[in-house]
């Protein structure tokens, strides 16, 4: 039992389900949607820089 919601934690988890049901869970306004949206793709394109030269 413990290994099958081991393996189901860790399946939502690599999906990012839970992220997506998190934020749709009360309204969010589009102006804090792209807010959010814009700090995601600075974050990642930071590590893009980050790791680029090795």
């Amino acid at each position: 039992m413990d290994r099958e919601l081991r393996r189901f934690n860790k399946k939502t988890d690599r999906e990012g389900i839970l992220k997506v049901v998190r934020i749709h869970w009360y309204f969010e306004k589009p102006s804090e949607q792209r807010r959010r949206k814009e700090k995601a793709a600075r974050g990642s394109a930071m590590l893009t820089a980050r790791y680029a030269d090795m």
